[in-house]
């Protein structure tokens, strides 16, 4: 059964780092790209970024671009999205998402066919 399982999750104070994480299961991160989204209360599912399969070429929303970074680690089979200089806004239920080869849609949640269950983060004080 293939899986997305996301972790890192949790609360932190405005301003802070958090390290949210990717792990594949049943199959081979390498040959997907993975994109990253976030949904809050009452708001529509929003496309943070994404990165390529194989190449690890990104792509990031202006919103968060210089805060946000995405990474790959083949060998652990997991992507990264670190977070920094978070601000309550970025409050939200983060999810990250994989689409066989090269997606030309990075930002929109139709372009992915495989989910992950989702990781709260909150940034309060």
């Amino acid at each position: 059964q293939l899986q997305l399982v996301e972790s890192g999750g949790g609360l932190v104070q405005p301003g802070g780092s958090l390290r949210l994480s990717c792990a594949g299961s049943g199959f081979t991160l390498d040959y997907y790209s993975i994109g990253w989204f976030r949904q809050a209360p009452g708001k529509e599912r929003e496309g943070l970024g994404c990165i390529d399969s194989r190449g690890g070429g990104t792509m990031y929303r202006p919103s968060v671009e210089g805060r946000f970074t995405i990474s790959r680690d083949n060998a652990k089979n997991t992507v990264y999205l670190q977070m920094a200089s978070l601000k309550p806004e970025d409050t939200a239920v983060y999810y990250c998402a994989a689409e066989p080869g090269t997606v030309v849609t990075c930002f929109s949640a139709l372009t992915y066919n495989l989910w992950g269950q989702g990781t709260q983060v909150t940034v309060s004080s």
